[in-house]
């Protein structure tokens, strides 16, 4: 595999929202591994036929021409994600899948999706791609050779606990894609609230990964309840079929999520 920075890749055997990264002397499989989670992730999970994998790139990625970041930024840049996700898509699609894709997460709320359409329109398609790709935040979180994944399924800083709602409802499952939908998060970002929380599709008999995972719910009280209850955080375990009602029922109480947490 010639000049290649290899890898152990990582998280083989977890759910699909772990991290891959290209390591220091990776076999053959583990660039295949790599290659294959890339396209997943930044074509949506769109079925991909031999024909449109993009050879010269995945040559470059072997050759250690580019990194797993070069990569990404060459699928994102071609005329297949393009024809995909751009084409026959309103701006407010695109650039809620662009986020979805590069950066793993839902967008923020309405200024950032005015910011990229302004960008788009002013400097173009590869103008709008490259800041993602070239953003502080892509490179904190995945730095060079990690493939983006679903980060904001979890808690992490900077990311809102509404961003884990939005998430969900762009993460539809293994038995779907991301092509040929409407925005999903219009009414969600445009008024600053949160999606419900919807179980993913599932397609032969599997569903996305996660719906045999615990998650504990970090909750600050509202200031009645915490002078009945004398307590002014709580924590809650549940399963996944049990997350939306949960979160409901805090946001009805009147009480403040402050982290959801993965446990299993």
């Amino acid at each position: 595999m010639g000049n290649l920075t290899r890898s152990a890749v990582l998280g083989l055997d977890a759910f699909e929202g772990d991290p891959l990264e290209l390591r220091p002397f990776a076999t053959e499989d583990d660039l295949q591994t790599v290659i294959r989670a890339v396209y997943k992730q930044v074509l949506g999970n769109a079925h991909l036929m031999d024909s449109e994998r993009l050879a010269n790139g995945e040559s470059m990625l072997r050759n250690g021409d580019i990194t797993v970041r070069g990569f990404v930024r060459m699928v994102a840049q071609s005329s297949l994600y393009q024809s995909r996700f751009f084409q026959g898509s309103s701006p407010y699609r695109f650039i809620e899948l662009n986020c979805k894709h590069l950066l793993g997460r839902a967008p923020l709320d309405q200024a950032e999706i005015s910011e990229h359409v302004s960008l788009y329109n002013q400097q173009g398609y590869e103008a709008e791609i490259d800041s993602y790709i070239d953003s502080d935040e892509y490179l904190q979180n995945f730095g060079e050779n990690v493939v983006p994944y679903p980060r904001s399924i979890r808690s992490q800083l900077g990311i809102k606990n509404v961003g884990f709602n939005r998430m969900f409802s762009l993460l539809r499952g293994s038995a779907t894609s991301d092509s040929g939908k409407p925005a999903q998060l219009i009414t969600a970002v445009a008024g600053n609230i949160s999606p419900k929380v919807k179980a993913p599709a599932v397609g032969n008999g599997a569903g996305y990964g996660n719906t045999g995972k615990r998650y504990q719910i970090a909750v600050s009280t509202c200031a009645a309840a915490a002078r009945l209850n004398k307590y002014s955080k709580l924590n809650y375990q549940v399963s996944y079929e049990q997350l939306s009602e949960q979160v409901q029922s805090i946001h009805k109480s009147g009480g403040k999520i402050l982290s959801i947490t993965e446990l299993n």
